[in-house]
C-alpha cells in the first residue's frame, strides 16, 4: 500500500517519532540536552516555532509551528543530526529511528489546547512521575517559569494566551480530554493541502450565547462551541467565567 502523502505546509503540528524497536534513544542527560540544542538550531535555522515538547526515553512528542512549507527538511535535520550524534557516542551503527516520523496538523483551536494538555502529561500517563513538573523533559517547566528559559521555547503561545504562571499552571493541570483528542486526530488526516488552520472568531461566538440566559441552553452551546473548534479558554473568556468551570461541563457531558 503507498504512503499516504506527507502534509507539508505552514501551520501547528503535533509531531511524534520513536526508536526503532521501541529501543530508547537518550540515555543519559547528556543525550537530552543535546536534542533539544539540535531541536532549538532547527527551528531557528528553518523558521519553526517550538510551542511544547516532552521526551520520553524511547520517543518523543513536539508541538511546533511552521512558517513556511519546510516541515519535511526540518524535521529529516533533527533526526538525521540526532542520529548521527548517538551512533558515534555509542559506537553503534544503523537506523535509529522507526521509519518515518509522523505529524498531524492542527485544524482547529481545540485541537491545539487539548494536544498542549496532552504532551505534558506523558510522563505521568507512563507512571514516570506523579505530578507536572516532576519530570524533567518537558517543555512544562519553561512555561510555567520554575527553570531556566529553553530558547526556542520563548514564544509559545501559552505566553500569549495565559500572560501568568499560575494562569498557565491551572490550564496545564486541566484533565485531557483523550477522547476529544482521537477524534480531531482522525479528522486531520483528512485534511488536504489547500485547507488552512480554521479561525474562529470570538465576536461570532458572541452572538452564539446572546440571549442564552437559561443555563440549560447555554452549556448546550458550550458544546456546541468545543466541538466546532473553539477552545475551553476562549469560551470561558467570551462567558466571564472560569476554565475549569468550561472544563467540568464539557466532561459531564460525556459521562
Amino acid at each position: 500500500m503507498p504512503r499516504r502523502p506527507r502534509i507539508d505546509m505552514v501551520g501547528y503540528y503535533h509531531i511524534v517519532n520513536r526508536g526503532v524497536e521501541q529501543r530508547v534513544v537518550y540515555n543519559d542527560h547528556a543525550d537530552f540536552t543535546h536534542f533539544l540544542e539540535l531541536l532549538c538550531s532547527g527551528c531557528q535555522l528553518y523558521n519553526v516555532q517550538l510551542h511544547g515538547y516532552v521526551l520520553m526515553h524511547n520517543h518523543y512528542h513536539l508541538l511546533i509551528e511552521t512558517k513556511d512549507e519546510n516541515l519535511s527538511r526540518f524535521m529529516k535535520h533533527l533526526n538525521a543530526s540526532y542520529a548521527i550524534y548517538f551512533n558515534k557516542k555509542y559506537k553503534r551503527s544503523g537506523h535509529l529511528w522507526q521509519g518515518r516520523f509522523k505529524s498531524w496538523y492542527v485544524t482547529n483551536e481545540a485541537y491545539l489546547y487539548t494536544l498542549i494538555g496532552y504532551i505534558e502529561n506523558n510522563p505521568i500517563k507512563a507512571h514516570m512521575v506523579q505530578k507536572l513538573g516532576e519530570y524533567p523533559y518537558s517543555s512544562y517547566n519553561t512555561l510555567v517559569g520554575d527553570c531556566e528559559d529553553i530558547m526556542c521555547l520563548q514564544h509559545s503561545f501559552l505566553f500569549d494566551t495565559f500572560k501568568t504562571k499560575e494562569e498557565r499552571i491551572e490550564f496545564l493541570q486541566l484533565s485531557v480530554d483523550e477522547h476529544l483528542l482521537d477524534e480531531i486526530k482522525k479528522a486531520s488526516n483528512l485534511v488536504v493541502t489547500s485547507v488552512k488552520i480554521k479561525q474562529l472568531s470570538v465576536p461570532d461566538l458572541k452572538l452564539m450565547f446572546k440571549g442564552k440566559i437559561d443555563t440549560k441552553q447555554r452549556n448546550s452551546i458550550v458544546l456546541k462551541a468545543y466541538a466546532i473548534g473553539y477552545s475551553q479558554h476562549t469560551i470561558a473568556q467570551c462567558l466571564d467565567v472560569s476554565q475549569p468551570y468550561i472544563n467540568k461541563i464539557i466532561k459531564k457531558s460525556r459521562l
